[in-house]
């Protein structure tokens, strides 16, 4: 007969904490299975930690997301955000389903263009863009949404010295009733700063002004903020027609969509609190069709929408390192994943879920990875099954920045498998190794020997 597992008893007082409309209990069904495909299989095959991604649940989310503005507006074109997600299979997905690339760095364009995307869809933002990177974009013929004054000059002797005409948009920030505004980015719309970066260019025949850009916030959860930012831009793009005789060919409404997390300190869970796409598009594109634009001359409108799109295709499975009880009581249990590879984990509440059968007892559990520093605390609270070493955990919808913000400290990167429509696993990043963390490194001659 097996030993079975002892833990010393223990009396505390249970602290229920704030119950919501689903009571205290809400996540308390095993999930043992990934798109038909093991948990345990998939562990034993790719290792412990380790980061899985369906395609089929990307490739929906973007149709859902497609349909939803393209019901409502004829002219509609989604540009990926590298930034959420640039393992390139990931980026190949979206590419596939007809998205542009959206790049903010010079590494993310380079990226952009090895996948195979065509310069003159790709879309280049960010305020950090050197003078090779704004070569490169012109001769490429992308598009450059300009962020400041500098970047404005710096592209108007670039365009001039190369003799030729890049696209330009300007990325507009602006009042929509959020606080605090976004107003880091780009040229202010209320007190003038856009409409005379706009005269600049369009008084100068160096640079050719296309488009219009705004990137509201993030994770936003407020849809008529979105109506009032494309209200203005309508307004401003109308203006920029009527005083230089210019036509916007493109308004880009960035992105920032809420996917289905749950927000530190949320009341209710993401899947109530989040808005759909339809919300989003309908707040939007109801703003677009009644600003004013005749039919031939209204403008495309381009979507940078990223985190809602592979939040939800994303999964980490790990597994139990120990159990303790703290010195209050508390039911500790230690992860061998930490925030080093799970960065959300500082803003969202992830849902979690034992990959395994258990019983009906639940108690508040703090649960931990495995990094010397006492912030990596995974979830402070939790109503969890009682697990012991090894069992497994599976980490839902952590398919946005996670796989870019993600840190080599202390332990290294897992791998990450995508699971196709075909139901086959494919290994799309290698986990790290001694030897691939050290390929950079360089020793010098000096400090090669030592004696102890």
């Amino acid at each position: 007969m097996k030993k079975l597992q002892y833990e010393r008893p223990v009396i505390q007082k249970l602290n229920t904490g704030l119950t919501n409309k689903f009571g205290t209990r809400t996540e308390s069904d095993p999930v043992t299975h990934i798109d038909d495909l093991a948990v345990e299989k998939l562990i034993a095959q790719f290792g412990s930690p380790l980061f899985v991604l369906s395609e089929q649940t990307i490739r929906s989310a973007f149709r859902d997301a497609s349909r939803a503005f393209k019901n409502r507006y004829p002219k509609v074109q989604f540009a990926w955000s590298y930034k959420t997600n640039y393992i390139s299979a990931v980026c190949n997905v979206f590419h596939q389903e007809g998205s542009w690339a959206e790049v903010v760095s010079g590494f993310e364009y380079e990226k952009a263009l090895a996948n195979g995307v065509p310069g003159n869809k790709i879309i280049f933002n960010g305020p950090d863009k050197s003078e090779n990177d704004l070569k490169q974009a012109i001769t490429n013929d992308s598009l450059i949404h300009i962020d400041h004054m500098d970047e404005l000059y710096m592209l108007k002797d670039i365009a001039a010295a190369a003799n030729k005409k890049p696209r330009v948009a300007i990325r507009v920030n602006m009042d929509t009733g959020i606080f605090p505004a976004w107003d880091r980015f780009g040229f202010n719309y209320e007190n003038g700063e856009a409409m005379e970066a706009v005269s600049k260019i369009c008084n100068d025949t160096q640079l050719s002004l296309v488009g219009l850009h705004c990137h509201i916030g993030t994770f936003m959860m407020s849809t008529s903020a979105y109506g009032i930012a494309a209200k203005k831009l309508s307004e401003f793009a109308l203006n920029i027609r009527k005083k230089f005789n210019r036509n916007i060919e493109y308004i880009d409404m960035g992105g920032g969509f809420a996917s289905k997390n749950t927000l530190k300190g949320s009341f209710l869970p993401g899947t109530d609190a989040s808005p759909t796409f339809d919300q989003y598009a309908e707040a939007i594109c109801e703003s677009l069709l009644n600003a004013g634009f005749t039919q031939e001359n209204l403008p495309l409108l381009i979507l940078e929408t990223g985190r809602a799109l592979v939040d939800e295709a994303g999964y980490l499975l790990g597994s139990v390192i120990s159990n303790k009880r703290l010195s209050d009581g508390r039911r500790a249990t230690i992860m061998d994943f930490g925030v080093n590879i799970l960065f959300t984990s500082f803003w969202y509440d992830h849902k979690i879920s034992p990959a395994q059968s258990f019983g009906s007892h639940h108690e508040d559990t703090v649960l931990y990875g495995p990094l010397c520093m006492n912030i990596d605390m995974l979830r402070e609270n939790i109503p969890f099954p009682p697990l012991k070493k090894n069992d497994k955990v599976v980490v839902h919808t952590v398919g946005a920045y996670n796989m870019t913000q993600w840190m080599q400290f202390i332990s290294m990167r897992p791998a990450v498998v995508m699971i196709g429509t075909d139901g086959k696993v494919n290994l799309i990043r290698r986990r790290e190794t001694i030897q691939s963390i050290q390929h950079e490194e360089e020793m010098p001659l000096y400090l090669k020997n030592f004696k102890l």
